[in-house]
């Protein structure tokens, strides 16, 4: 999966329509949207092992033991049902693939 974060200063605006992000995620992502945390936006736990890449720009990985980053282009993530959330911090768009491995939790 190839995955283009805005940068969170997108999802500050007025203009940001959280409903809509919702009802998007639920068609784009079905079976992952689903498990992000109302409370906690972004925040989720799968049962996968996640191989993450970052091809373009820069992000935060965020994690209950603390935050991971800057990860910048070529930098690369192993997850083994991890709680966490993406971030990005930055001024500019992050791309990411994903590739999801069925899996149980660590």
């Amino acid at each position: 999966m190839l995955v283009t974060y805005p940068p969170d200063s997108v999802m500050a605006t007025p203009a940001f329509d959280p409903e809509a992000a919702r009802v998007e995620y639920l068609a784009r992502l079905p079976g992952l949207a689903e498990l992000f945390e109302p409370r906690n936006p972004g925040t989720h736990t799968t049962d996968t092992i996640d191989y993450v890449i970052v091809v373009d720009g820069e992000i935060w990985l965020e994690l209950d033991e603390g935050k991971v980053g800057p990860l910048r282009c070529g930098d690369i993530v192993v997850q083994n049902g991890t709680r966490h959330a993406w971030r990005n911090r930055g001024d500019g768009p992050a791309t990411l693939v994903f590739v999801f491995v069925g899996a149980k939790r660590a």
